[in-house]
């Protein structure tokens, strides 16, 4: 890919849809189905941050998969607990790993290595790498709302003031969201940031998602004429 003749994004989401589904046509475990996304994860994370992308945000875990049978989360959870334990993870790969998302109702233990990863990897100076585990975009509005209003009582919050209590306060703005599977909506992710973000949704489940892939939505990205409401 010749990203320096496209625009590229600084900001990519990635609704990471379709684990289940391939597992179930191979019939294979849906846990299988994860553990082939988590693979796709880091090749694509790897390759954006090779190509100059400035940060992705990874939907991972979102506020109501919780509601899935208790051995597809604790699989899920397993696979993060294994990735994090991963002493490298994308240390070599000079990329700062951030999670956002509520992190009271996880075990502590894959708090604590979470924490760990993100310390290990904050002076990197690549892409910064968001994994959204436990997110719920309702839900991060409402809490940065009560958190300025915790902070500054009896005062009317403006846009400027709720975007500063986001999880993404310190990322650039989101220019491109990436769902494939063949869904078309948003499914609660980074609802507040997605106001002017563009859209590509493609016929392909997560784990058969490649590097190609992610050309085609950045190329396609590229060619949009973005007015951002004016003319």
């Amino acid at each position: 890919m010749q990203s320096e003749k496209l625009v590229l994004p600084r900001h990519i989401g990635v609704i990471m849809d379709g684990n289940g589904r391939w597992a179930k046509k191979r019939f294979l475990p849906r846990k299988a189905g994860h553990s082939q996304g988590a693979k796709v994860f880091k090749k694509i994370a790897r390759y954006a941050n090779k190509i100059g992308i400035e940060c992705m945000t990874f939907y991972a875990f979102s506020t109501e998969n919780w509601k899935r049978p208790d051995d597809e989360v604790n699989a899920l959870m397993n696979i993060f607990r294994d990735y994090l334990k991963d002493a490298k993870n994308f240390k070599d790969d000079n990329i700062k790993l951030r999670f956002i998302g509520d992190r009271s109702v996880l075990d502590d233990d894959l708090v604590e290595l979470m924490i760990d990863a993100e310390e290990d990897s904050a002076d990197a100076t690549g892409m910064v790498l968001n994994l959204a585990i436990n997110y719920g975009g309702q839900d991060e509005i409402v809490n940065a709302i009560n958190a300025f209003m915790d902070e500054n009582p009896g005062t009317q919050i403006t846009k400027e003031d709720l975007e500063k209590y986001l999880y993404t306060s310190d990322n650039p703005p989101l220019d491109l969201v990436i769902r494939p599977s063949g869904e078309f909506r948003l499914s609660n992710f980074l609802i507040w940031q997605s106001a002017y973000a563009e859209f590509c949704f493609m016929d392909i489940l997560w784990p058969d998602f490649t590097e190609k892939d992610l050309d085609i939505a950045i190329h396609s990205f590229s060619e949009r004429n973005r007015r951002f409401g004016g003319v």
